[in-house]
């Protein structure tokens, strides 16, 4: 019989501040899953860029519009979904280059996108077809 994974769901208001619920509640799931100190604080930071894209990009900073931050775990793996309301980021950002950006050449954004491809094992951004959008992260305990 397959190992059955727990399924914890974090509902926060798009106000700035209430992602580090989210982020705290992922590194306290990755405490008890054995995760290393800095993967904890690799996880809390990916977090807290995914939710703060969510509120802004997706919700807007809507007051009546919430972030689902759903942690599912298993025995190798945490899995996290940060889903938000709404309709997203359209254009492509470009991978951020410090020099560019000094330069005036770029735009200073994309910064989180990058800080969490890079932070986690997996990433993946969708557009839901009834509305919203999701970012899917994975991070592995043995990396």
């Amino acid at each position: 019989m397959p190992e059955k994974q727990n399924i914890i769901e974090v509902h926060i208001p798009s106000i700035m501040g209430y992602e580090k619920v989210a982020m705290e509640s992922a590194a306290a799931a990755a405490k008890i899953m054995g995760f290393h100190q800095s993967r904890i604080e690799d996880l809390k930071t990916a977090i807290s860029e995914a939710c703060c894209n969510a509120m802004e990009h997706g919700n807007r900073f809507k007051k009546d519009t919430t972030v689902l931050v759903t942690l599912k775990v298993d025995k190798e793996k945490l899995e996290v979904k940060v889903k938000d309301e709404g309709k997203g980021l359209h254009k492509k950002i470009d991978i951020p280059e410090i020099e560019k950006q000094i330069n005036g050449i770029q735009d200073a954004r994309g910064w989180g996108m990058f800080l969490i491809k890079n932070l986690v094992d997996e990433v993946e951004m969708k557009k839901i077809p009834k509305g919203g959008n999701v970012t899917r992260m994975v991070i592995h305990v043995d990396r």
